[in-house]
Protein backbone atom coordinates (compact mmCIF):
# COMPACT_ATOMS: atom_id res chain seq x y z
CA UNK A 1 0.00 0.00 0.00
CA UNK A 2 1.28 3.48 -0.77
CA UNK A 3 0.54 6.16 1.79
CA UNK A 4 0.74 9.95 1.61
CA UNK A 5 -0.55 11.85 4.62
CA UNK A 6 -4.14 10.90 5.24
CA UNK A 7 -4.65 9.69 1.69
CA UNK A 8 -3.59 6.24 0.58
CA UNK A 9 -3.39 4.24 -2.62
CA UNK A 10 -2.63 0.60 -3.29
CA UNK A 11 0.46 -0.79 -4.91
CA UNK A 12 -0.56 -1.86 -8.40
CA UNK A 13 0.01 -5.59 -8.02
CA UNK A 14 -0.70 -7.44 -11.20
CA UNK A 15 -2.56 -10.71 -11.36
CA UNK A 16 -0.15 -13.67 -11.49
CA UNK A 17 1.38 -14.16 -14.95
CA UNK A 18 0.01 -10.84 -16.16
CA UNK A 19 2.47 -9.01 -18.43
CA UNK A 20 4.10 -6.10 -16.58
CA UNK A 21 7.17 -3.93 -16.93
CA UNK A 22 10.36 -5.67 -15.91
CA UNK A 23 11.53 -2.55 -14.11
CA UNK A 24 10.68 -1.56 -10.53
CA UNK A 25 10.02 -5.16 -9.45
CA UNK A 26 10.71 -6.06 -5.83
CA UNK A 27 10.66 -9.19 -3.70
CA UNK A 28 9.21 -8.85 -0.20
CA UNK A 29 11.97 -10.09 2.10
CA UNK A 30 9.48 -11.33 4.68
CA UNK A 31 6.95 -13.29 2.60
CA UNK A 32 8.90 -13.75 -0.70
CA UNK A 33 6.12 -12.28 -2.86
CA UNK A 34 7.21 -10.71 -6.16
CA UNK A 35 5.63 -7.27 -6.56
CA UNK A 36 5.69 -4.22 -8.82
CA UNK A 37 6.35 -0.89 -7.12
CA UNK A 38 4.11 2.09 -7.88
CA UNK A 39 5.42 5.55 -8.60
CA UNK A 40 6.01 7.06 -5.16
CA UNK A 41 6.06 10.71 -4.17
CA UNK A 42 7.72 12.26 -1.10
CA UNK A 43 5.98 11.20 2.10
CA UNK A 44 4.62 7.97 0.61
CA UNK A 45 5.59 4.40 1.36
CA UNK A 46 4.91 1.07 -0.31
CA UNK A 47 3.88 -1.90 1.86
CA UNK A 48 3.59 -5.52 0.86
CA UNK A 49 -0.15 -6.22 0.43
CA UNK A 50 0.19 -9.70 1.92
CA UNK A 51 2.36 -9.34 5.05
CA UNK A 52 2.48 -5.55 5.51
CA UNK A 53 6.27 -5.29 5.32
CA UNK A 54 7.42 -1.82 4.19
CA UNK A 55 9.25 -2.19 0.89
CA UNK A 56 10.08 1.46 0.17
CA UNK A 57 9.67 4.73 2.03
CA UNK A 58 10.17 7.92 0.00
CA UNK A 59 11.41 11.28 1.38
CA UNK A 60 11.57 14.78 -0.05
CA UNK A 61 15.09 15.93 -1.02
CA UNK A 62 16.63 12.69 0.27
CA UNK A 63 20.28 13.55 -0.40
CA UNK A 64 20.10 17.02 1.20
CA UNK A 65 18.05 15.69 4.11
CA UNK A 66 20.37 12.79 4.93
CA UNK A 67 23.51 14.90 4.45
CA UNK A 68 22.30 17.62 6.82
CA UNK A 69 21.33 15.09 9.47
CA UNK A 70 24.58 13.13 9.09
CA UNK A 71 26.75 16.24 9.49
CA UNK A 72 24.74 17.42 12.51
CA UNK A 73 25.05 13.96 14.08
CA UNK A 74 28.81 13.88 13.47
CA UNK A 75 29.16 17.26 15.19
CA UNK A 76 27.27 16.07 18.27
CA UNK A 77 29.32 12.85 18.31
CA UNK A 78 32.53 14.89 18.26
CA UNK A 79 31.28 17.02 21.16
CA UNK A 80 30.28 13.87 23.05
CA UNK A 81 33.81 12.50 22.82
CA UNK A 82 35.70 15.78 23.41
CA UNK A 83 34.17 16.95 26.70
CA UNK A 84 33.52 15.49 30.19
CA UNK A 85 30.58 13.11 30.32
CA UNK A 86 29.63 12.66 34.01
CA UNK A 87 31.23 13.45 37.35
CA UNK A 88 30.25 12.57 40.91
CA UNK A 89 31.35 13.60 44.38
CA UNK A 90 30.89 11.96 47.81
CA UNK A 91 32.30 13.93 50.75
CA UNK A 92 35.15 15.30 48.68
CA UNK A 93 35.89 12.00 46.97
CA UNK A 94 34.79 11.70 43.39
CA UNK A 95 35.66 11.15 39.78
CA UNK A 96 35.00 12.59 36.33
CA UNK A 97 34.90 10.53 33.16
CA UNK A 98 34.75 11.04 29.44
CA UNK A 99 32.62 8.93 27.12
CA UNK A 100 35.53 6.85 25.81
CA UNK A 101 36.52 5.83 29.34
CA UNK A 102 33.45 3.58 29.55
CA UNK A 103 35.39 1.29 27.19
CA UNK A 104 39.02 1.98 28.15
CA UNK A 105 38.37 1.26 31.84
CA UNK A 106 36.93 -2.15 30.96
CA UNK A 107 40.09 -2.95 29.01
CA UNK A 108 42.16 -2.13 32.09
CA UNK A 109 39.98 -4.53 34.10
CA UNK A 110 40.59 -7.43 31.70
CA UNK A 111 37.25 -7.22 29.86
CA UNK A 112 38.42 -6.35 26.33
CA UNK A 113 35.50 -8.04 24.56
CA UNK A 114 32.90 -6.17 26.61
CA UNK A 115 34.87 -2.95 26.04
CA UNK A 116 34.96 -3.63 22.32
CA UNK A 117 31.20 -4.17 22.19
CA UNK A 118 30.61 -0.85 23.97
CA UNK A 119 33.06 1.07 21.78
CA UNK A 120 31.75 -0.40 18.52
CA UNK A 121 28.02 0.00 19.19
CA UNK A 122 28.21 3.50 20.68
CA UNK A 123 31.00 5.29 18.79
CA UNK A 124 32.86 3.40 16.05
CA UNK A 125 30.05 1.86 13.97
CA UNK A 126 27.87 5.00 14.11
CA UNK A 127 30.89 7.07 13.01
CA UNK A 128 31.51 4.70 10.07
CA UNK A 129 27.83 4.90 9.14
CA UNK A 130 27.71 8.70 9.28
CA UNK A 131 30.95 9.21 7.36
CA UNK A 132 29.84 6.72 4.69
CA UNK A 133 26.46 8.40 4.34
CA UNK A 134 28.08 11.85 4.10
CA UNK A 135 30.40 10.60 1.35
CA UNK A 136 27.50 9.09 -0.58
CA UNK A 137 25.25 12.14 -0.32
CA UNK A 138 28.04 14.51 -1.39
CA UNK A 139 28.59 12.43 -4.51
CA UNK A 140 24.89 12.37 -5.33
CA UNK A 141 24.56 16.13 -4.87
CA UNK A 142 27.54 16.63 -7.19
CA UNK A 143 25.74 14.32 -9.67
CA UNK A 144 28.83 12.12 -9.85
CA UNK A 145 29.22 9.32 -7.29
CA UNK A 146 32.55 9.51 -5.47
CA UNK A 147 34.99 6.58 -5.46
CA UNK A 148 33.97 3.46 -3.48
CA UNK A 149 30.36 4.66 -3.22
CA UNK A 150 28.95 1.19 -3.91
CA UNK A 151 31.05 -0.42 -1.20
CA UNK A 152 30.01 2.24 1.30
CA UNK A 153 26.34 1.90 0.35
CA UNK A 154 26.61 -1.84 1.02
CA UNK A 155 28.11 -1.05 4.43
CA UNK A 156 25.08 0.95 5.59
CA UNK A 157 22.75 -2.06 5.81
CA UNK A 158 25.21 -4.21 7.76
CA UNK A 159 26.10 -1.50 10.28
CA UNK A 160 22.60 -0.21 11.10
CA UNK A 161 21.37 -2.99 13.47
CA UNK A 162 24.45 -2.67 15.69
CA UNK A 163 24.26 1.06 16.44
CA UNK A 164 22.96 1.48 19.99
CA UNK A 165 23.41 5.08 21.06
CA UNK A 166 19.75 5.28 22.12
CA UNK A 167 20.15 2.17 24.31
CA UNK A 168 23.27 3.75 25.86
CA UNK A 169 21.22 6.81 26.87
CA UNK A 170 18.82 4.55 28.81
CA UNK A 171 21.78 2.78 30.40
CA UNK A 172 23.21 6.14 31.47
CA UNK A 173 19.93 7.21 33.08
CA UNK A 174 19.70 3.91 34.97
CA UNK A 175 23.29 4.39 36.21
CA UNK A 176 22.55 7.91 37.39
CA UNK A 177 19.47 6.82 39.30
CA UNK A 178 21.50 4.07 40.94
CA UNK A 179 24.05 6.51 42.43
CA UNK A 180 22.16 9.80 42.64
CA UNK A 181 20.92 9.07 46.14
CA UNK A 182 24.42 8.72 47.60
CA UNK A 183 26.48 11.24 45.63
CA UNK A 184 26.38 14.64 43.99
CA UNK A 185 26.12 14.15 40.23
CA UNK A 186 27.19 16.68 37.63
CA UNK A 187 26.31 16.19 33.97
CA UNK A 188 28.92 17.47 31.56
CA UNK A 189 28.48 18.99 28.11
CA UNK A 190 29.22 15.57 26.64
CA UNK A 191 26.12 14.07 28.26
CA UNK A 192 23.75 16.61 26.71
CA UNK A 193 25.45 16.45 23.32
CA UNK A 194 25.28 12.66 23.48
CA UNK A 195 21.52 12.78 24.04
CA UNK A 196 21.23 15.02 20.96
CA UNK A 197 23.56 12.62 19.08
CA UNK A 198 21.38 9.60 19.91
CA UNK A 199 18.23 11.38 18.69
CA UNK A 200 19.88 12.69 15.51
CA UNK A 201 21.36 9.27 14.75
CA UNK A 202 17.88 7.76 14.91
CA UNK A 203 16.52 10.46 12.58
CA UNK A 204 19.45 9.97 10.20
CA UNK A 205 18.89 6.22 9.82
CA UNK A 206 15.18 6.83 9.20
CA UNK A 207 15.96 9.42 6.52
CA UNK A 208 17.86 7.01 4.28
CA UNK A 209 15.88 5.68 1.31
CA UNK A 210 17.98 2.73 0.13
CA UNK A 211 15.79 2.19 -2.94
CA UNK A 212 16.34 5.76 -4.14
CA UNK A 213 20.01 5.65 -3.11
CA UNK A 214 20.83 2.62 -5.24
CA UNK A 215 18.74 3.90 -8.15
CA UNK A 216 20.81 7.11 -8.05
CA UNK A 217 24.13 5.25 -7.79
CA UNK A 218 23.37 2.81 -10.60
CA UNK A 219 20.23 2.77 -12.73
CA UNK A 220 18.18 -0.35 -12.22
CA UNK A 221 18.66 -3.19 -14.72
CA UNK A 222 15.64 -5.09 -15.97
CA UNK A 223 14.32 -7.95 -13.88
CA UNK A 224 14.82 -11.46 -15.31
CA UNK A 225 12.53 -12.38 -18.20
CA UNK A 226 9.48 -14.47 -17.35
CA UNK A 227 9.05 -13.09 -13.84
CA UNK A 228 5.43 -13.44 -12.71
CA UNK A 229 4.02 -10.85 -10.36
CA UNK A 230 2.03 -12.11 -7.39
CA UNK A 231 3.90 -15.43 -7.04
CA UNK A 232 6.70 -16.43 -4.66
CA UNK A 233 10.13 -15.48 -6.01
CA UNK A 234 11.74 -18.72 -4.80
CA UNK A 235 9.29 -20.76 -6.89
CA UNK A 236 10.50 -18.90 -9.99
CA UNK A 237 14.21 -19.26 -9.27
CA UNK A 238 14.45 -15.58 -8.31
CA UNK A 239 15.84 -13.76 -5.31
CA UNK A 240 15.57 -10.16 -4.21
CA UNK A 241 18.83 -8.55 -3.06
CA UNK A 242 18.61 -7.64 0.64
CA UNK A 243 20.95 -4.68 0.10
CA UNK A 244 19.82 -2.87 -3.06
CA UNK A 245 16.49 -4.62 -3.71
CA UNK A 246 17.23 -5.74 -7.28
CA UNK A 247 15.49 -8.94 -8.46
CA UNK A 248 18.06 -11.49 -9.66
CA UNK A 249 17.88 -14.87 -11.37
CA UNK A 250 19.54 -17.49 -9.16
CA UNK A 251 22.21 -19.66 -10.79
CA UNK A 252 21.74 -23.42 -10.80
CA UNK A 253 24.20 -23.77 -7.91
CA UNK A 254 21.85 -21.68 -5.78
CA UNK A 255 24.68 -19.33 -4.80
CA UNK A 256 25.16 -16.04 -6.54
CA UNK A 257 25.71 -12.32 -6.18
CA UNK A 258 23.53 -9.36 -7.06
CA UNK A 259 24.38 -8.00 -10.51
CA UNK A 260 24.06 -4.41 -9.28
CA UNK A 261 25.68 -4.26 -5.80
CA UNK A 262 27.49 -7.64 -5.83
CA UNK A 263 26.20 -8.62 -2.40
CA UNK A 264 25.62 -12.37 -1.82
CA UNK A 265 22.06 -13.42 -2.59
CA UNK A 266 20.00 -15.29 -0.01
CA UNK A 267 17.94 -17.98 -1.74
CA UNK A 268 15.24 -19.58 0.36
CA UNK A 269 16.16 -22.91 1.89
CA UNK A 270 13.90 -24.89 4.19
CA UNK A 271 15.02 -25.06 7.80
CA UNK A 272 16.60 -22.57 10.19
CA UNK A 273 19.53 -24.63 11.45
CA UNK A 274 21.84 -21.62 11.91
CA UNK A 275 19.21 -19.86 14.02
CA UNK A 276 18.76 -22.98 16.15
CA UNK A 277 22.53 -23.33 16.65
CA UNK A 278 22.83 -19.68 17.74
CA UNK A 279 19.87 -20.08 20.09
CA UNK A 280 21.43 -23.13 21.73
CA UNK A 281 24.66 -21.16 22.21
CA UNK A 282 22.74 -18.23 23.71
CA UNK A 283 20.91 -20.54 26.15
CA UNK A 284 24.25 -22.03 27.23
CA UNK A 285 25.71 -18.54 27.80
CA UNK A 286 22.60 -17.33 29.60
CA UNK A 287 23.26 -19.69 32.52
CA UNK A 288 26.64 -18.17 33.57
CA UNK A 289 25.26 -14.72 32.75
CA UNK A 290 22.80 -15.16 35.62
CA UNK A 291 24.80 -17.41 37.94
CA UNK A 292 27.96 -15.28 37.98
CA UNK A 293 28.00 -11.65 39.19
CA UNK A 294 27.67 -9.04 36.48
CA UNK A 295 29.46 -6.48 38.69
CA UNK A 296 31.28 -6.41 42.02
CA UNK A 297 30.84 -3.44 44.36
CA UNK A 298 33.38 -2.47 47.03
CA UNK A 299 32.36 0.04 49.73
CA UNK A 300 34.61 0.81 52.72
CA UNK A 301 36.45 -2.45 52.22
CA UNK A 302 33.30 -4.56 52.01
CA UNK A 303 32.97 -6.40 48.67
CA UNK A 304 29.52 -7.40 47.38
CA UNK A 305 28.98 -9.32 44.11
CA UNK A 306 25.75 -8.60 42.27
CA UNK A 307 23.99 -10.80 39.72
CA UNK A 308 21.37 -9.54 37.29
CA UNK A 309 18.47 -10.71 39.44
CA UNK A 310 20.30 -9.49 42.55
CA UNK A 311 20.45 -6.00 41.06
CA UNK A 312 16.72 -6.09 40.30
CA UNK A 313 15.96 -7.13 43.90
CA UNK A 314 18.26 -4.38 45.23
CA UNK A 315 16.35 -1.71 43.32
CA UNK A 316 13.06 -3.14 44.62
CA UNK A 317 14.30 -3.05 48.23
CA UNK A 318 15.38 0.56 47.78
CA UNK A 319 11.98 1.48 46.32
CA UNK A 320 13.20 2.18 42.78
CA UNK A 321 10.47 0.12 41.15
CA UNK A 322 10.63 1.77 37.68
CA UNK A 323 14.38 1.10 37.41
CA UNK A 324 13.91 -2.43 38.71
CA UNK A 325 11.29 -2.97 36.03
CA UNK A 326 13.59 -1.60 33.28
CA UNK A 327 16.45 -3.90 34.32
CA UNK A 328 14.15 -6.90 34.69
CA UNK A 329 12.53 -6.36 31.29
CA UNK A 330 15.81 -5.63 29.46
CA UNK A 331 17.99 -8.28 31.11
CA UNK A 332 15.55 -11.10 31.94
CA UNK A 333 12.22 -10.79 30.14
CA UNK A 334 13.52 -9.66 26.73
CA UNK A 335 16.29 -12.25 26.19
CA UNK A 336 14.21 -15.13 27.57
CA UNK A 337 11.14 -14.13 25.56
CA UNK A 338 13.24 -13.70 22.42
CA UNK A 339 14.85 -17.13 22.77
CA UNK A 340 11.51 -18.81 23.42
CA UNK A 341 9.79 -16.98 20.56
CA UNK A 342 12.49 -17.88 18.03
CA UNK A 343 12.58 -21.51 19.21
CA UNK A 344 8.80 -21.68 18.85
CA UNK A 345 8.88 -20.13 15.38
CA UNK A 346 11.56 -22.59 14.25
CA UNK A 347 9.46 -25.45 15.57
CA UNK A 348 6.15 -24.45 13.97
CA UNK A 349 7.63 -23.69 10.54
CA UNK A 350 9.49 -26.99 10.58
CA UNK A 351 6.40 -28.97 11.58
CA UNK A 352 4.11 -26.87 9.37
CA UNK A 353 1.81 -26.41 12.35
CA UNK A 354 -0.52 -23.43 12.49
CA UNK A 355 -1.36 -22.57 16.12
CA UNK A 356 -1.30 -18.92 15.03
CA UNK A 357 -2.04 -17.32 11.67
CA UNK A 358 0.86 -16.33 9.45
CA UNK A 359 0.30 -12.62 10.09
CA UNK A 360 0.49 -13.21 13.85
CA UNK A 361 3.69 -15.20 13.44
CA UNK A 362 5.35 -12.57 11.25
CA UNK A 363 4.42 -9.87 13.77
CA UNK A 364 5.97 -11.98 16.55
CA UNK A 365 9.15 -12.26 14.50
CA UNK A 366 9.28 -8.49 13.95
CA UNK A 367 8.91 -7.89 17.68
CA UNK A 368 11.71 -10.31 18.54
CA UNK A 369 14.00 -8.68 15.99
CA UNK A 370 13.24 -5.19 17.33
CA UNK A 371 13.60 -5.77 21.07
CA UNK A 372 16.85 -7.76 21.10
CA UNK A 373 19.23 -4.78 21.13
CA UNK A 374 17.62 -3.30 24.24
CA UNK A 375 19.11 -6.05 26.38
CA UNK A 376 22.41 -4.15 26.12
CA UNK A 377 21.11 -1.72 28.76
CA UNK A 378 22.64 -3.79 31.60
CA UNK A 379 25.99 -4.01 29.81
CA UNK A 380 26.08 -0.24 29.38
CA UNK A 381 25.13 0.28 33.03
CA UNK A 382 28.13 -1.82 34.06
CA UNK A 383 30.44 0.05 31.67
CA UNK A 384 29.39 3.46 33.03
CA UNK A 385 29.52 2.53 36.71
CA UNK A 386 32.90 0.78 36.36
CA UNK A 387 34.40 3.87 34.72
CA UNK A 388 32.80 6.35 37.11
CA UNK A 389 33.16 4.67 40.51
CA UNK A 390 36.77 3.60 41.02
CA UNK A 391 38.19 4.87 44.29
CA UNK A 392 39.94 1.78 45.57
CA UNK A 393 38.72 0.22 48.80
CA UNK A 394 36.65 3.30 49.67
CA UNK A 395 34.19 2.78 46.82
CA UNK A 396 34.65 1.05 43.49
CA UNK A 397 32.79 -1.14 41.03
CA UNK A 398 34.38 -3.85 38.89
CA UNK A 399 32.87 -5.95 36.10
CA UNK A 400 32.06 -9.54 36.99
CA UNK A 401 32.33 -12.71 34.92
CA UNK A 402 28.63 -12.45 34.10
CA UNK A 403 29.21 -9.25 32.08
CA UNK A 404 30.98 -11.04 29.23
CA UNK A 405 28.49 -13.93 29.30
CA UNK A 406 25.52 -11.57 29.12
CA UNK A 407 27.10 -9.55 26.28
CA UNK A 408 27.49 -12.84 24.41
CA UNK A 409 23.80 -13.61 24.99
CA UNK A 410 22.74 -10.28 23.47
CA UNK A 411 24.96 -10.70 20.42
CA UNK A 412 23.96 -14.34 19.87
CA UNK A 413 20.22 -13.66 20.12
CA UNK A 414 20.50 -10.70 17.72
CA UNK A 415 22.37 -12.88 15.24
CA UNK A 416 19.78 -15.65 15.69
CA UNK A 417 16.96 -13.25 14.80
CA UNK A 418 18.90 -11.97 11.77
CA UNK A 419 19.57 -15.49 10.51
CA UNK A 420 15.96 -16.62 10.89
CA UNK A 421 14.30 -16.64 7.48
CA UNK A 422 10.79 -15.14 7.79
CA UNK A 423 9.97 -16.51 4.34
CA UNK A 424 9.66 -19.94 5.99
CA UNK A 425 6.50 -18.67 7.71
CA UNK A 426 4.82 -18.19 4.32
CA UNK A 427 5.83 -21.43 2.64
CA UNK A 428 2.73 -23.18 1.34
CA UNK A 429 0.61 -20.01 1.48
CA UNK A 430 -1.53 -19.12 -1.49
CA UNK A 431 -0.38 -15.95 -3.31
CA UNK A 432 -3.65 -14.22 -2.44
CA UNK A 433 -3.63 -15.17 1.26
CA UNK A 434 -4.33 -12.05 3.37
CA UNK A 435 -4.30 -9.84 0.25
CA UNK A 436 -6.30 -9.06 -2.86
CA UNK A 437 -3.54 -9.37 -5.42
CA UNK A 438 -5.79 -9.10 -8.45
CA UNK A 439 -6.80 -5.51 -7.82
CA UNK A 440 -4.92 -2.33 -8.52
CA UNK A 441 -5.36 0.95 -6.77
CA UNK A 442 -4.97 4.46 -8.09
CA UNK A 443 -1.51 5.47 -9.21
CA UNK A 444 -0.52 9.03 -9.95
CA UNK A 445 1.85 9.59 -12.87
CA UNK A 446 5.36 10.68 -11.95
CA UNK A 447 6.21 14.35 -12.25
CA UNK A 448 9.58 13.66 -13.84
CA UNK A 449 10.87 10.88 -16.03
CA UNK A 450 13.54 10.06 -13.43
CA UNK A 451 11.01 9.72 -10.64
CA UNK A 452 11.30 6.42 -8.77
Amino acid sequence: MAEHGAASSSIPVAHPRKSVSRRRLRVCHECDLLLALPSLHPGEKADCPRCGHTLVRRHANPAERSLALAIATLITLTLSVAFPFISFDISGIGNRIELTETASTLIGMHQPLVALSVLLTVIVLPAIYLLSLTWLCLGLLLRHPLPHSRQLARTLRHVTPWMMADVFVIGTLVSLIKIIGMAHIELGLSFWSFCAYALLLLLTTQSVDRDWLWFSLDKEPRAPAGASIGLAASEQGLSGCHTCGLVNRLPESGKGRCQRCHEPLHPYRAGNQVTLALLVASVVMYLPANLYPIMITTSLGDTTPSTILGGVLLFIREGDFPIAMIIFVASVLVPVSKMLALLWLCYVVRRQQRPLGRLSRIRLYRITEFIGRWSMVDVFVVAILVALIRNGSIMSIEPGAGALAFTSVVVLTMLAAMMFDPRSIWQGAAPSEHADLSSTGPQRPPKESSHV
